[in-house]
């Protein structure tokens, strides 16, 4: 009692502060899981309704294998939103690519206002497989327009989800570096990653078909491994020190401009040995080597040759915020490609 006393004392409460406790139990939406189904194709992805709430979005100093832009940690407030249940597959995604090469023949059943990915310089898949695996090796842009294609073809929006909401999902109630704990050695059970992703074609690894490891508390899968995620957030290393500053956040978003570089990456990949990559708060920023090796110029603003490691998943708000409304990707072939180290901000 005299515990509670003190606490109540300072103001704070043992029980109702959401973001002192660590619960894996998701609470109950008025919004639903649901599946939806691409219009015109034998293909269907399952969303997973996400509740709104509030975390403490960052890692403290004390985690290993913290980087710097992972701080200060600061409060934010989410509404309620979807999130994809899996990565996007190849079978999701080819239809987008065949769109347009529709296009290009002629076909008048293509979804108008919408523009669609050059061909790749080498095959899209890079050698990892097509079907149920994650769709890999695109742009950010590309990913945006996806999006753009699938909210045409479905009716629902859906965007890339922001860095917040990629987080908020991933740590599902909890606070610790992992959504199953601080120990890494579990890792191997909910991520392919170097280690476990070989097989005997691909003896060095590769990509794995998604929801085949154990999912999140909340039902997601792959949050960590496999591929990497693009978020919706410009890259902003200084960002996060303007969020701390004040007692809450909702529903922060550093909004995609024209400019080719940065934007942020989550969860680790299945090339990666490092544990701290696939931790919860863990970020990485693309940088212009991504596209090193393509052959093209301009360089394309649909793929990034050979960079097998990257792909997404799709998020759609119950309500959208109104930055967001109507957002499509502003990258063109005349955006700017200059790009500055995070050392020299």
């Amino acid at each position: 009692m005299r515990f509670l006393f003190f606490l109540s004392f300072l103001g704070l409460s043992a029980f109702s502060n959401p973001l002192c406790a660590q619960s894996t139990t998701k609470p109950t939406t008025p919004h639903k899981d649901y599946t939806d189904q691409i219009k015109g194709l034998d293909v269907s992805f399952d969303m997973v309704a996400i509740p709104e709430g509030e975390f403490l979005m960052g890692s403290p100093e004390s985690e290993p294998g913290r980087k710097k832009n992972e701080g200060p940690q600061h409060k934010v407030k989410l509404k309620p939103y979807w999130m994809g249940k899996c990565e996007v597959t190849w079978d999701e995604f080819r239809p987008f690519m065949n769109t347009a090469i529709e296009a290009e023949a002629g076909d008048k059943d293509r979804v108008d206002g919408v523009t669609y990915p050059t061909k790749p310089y080498v095959p899209s898949d890079y050698g990892h497989g097509y079907g149920q695996k994650p769709a890999i090796c695109m742009t950010h842009h590309c990913a945006m327009e996806y999006c753009r294609w699938l909210s045409a073809k479905t009716g629902h929006t859906y965007r890339l989800p922001t860095e917040a909401e990629w987080e908020y999902a991933c740590r599902a109630g909890t606070t610790t570096a992992y959504f199953f704990g601080d120990d890494p050695k579990k890792l191997g059970d909910y991520a392919w990653m170097k280690g476990n992703s070989a097989e005997p074609e691909h003896e060095d690894g590769t990509t794995h078909k998604v929801g085949t490891k154990k999912p999140n508390p909340w039902g997601l899968y792959d949050m960590y491994g496999n591929v990497m995620e693009w978020t919706l957030d410009q890259y902003d290393p200084k960002a996060y020190a303007r969020y701390a500053k004040n007692p809450f956040v909702t529903c922060p978003v550093i909004v995609p401009t024209a400019d080719k570089w940065s934007h942020v990456t989550r969860g680790g990949n299945w090339k990666e040995s490092d544990p701290a990559a696939f931790r919860s708060a863990a970020r990485v920023n693309s940088k212009p080597d991504w596209m090193k090796h393509d052959p093209q110029e301009p360089r394309s603003i649909w793929w990034l040759t050979k960079f097998d490691k990257v792909g997404f998943r799709v998020v759609r708000a119950v309500v959208e915020q109104p930055e967001l409304k109507g957002l499509v990707s502003k990258v063109t072939k005349k955006s700017n490609d200059e790009y500055e180290d995070d050392d020299d901000k």
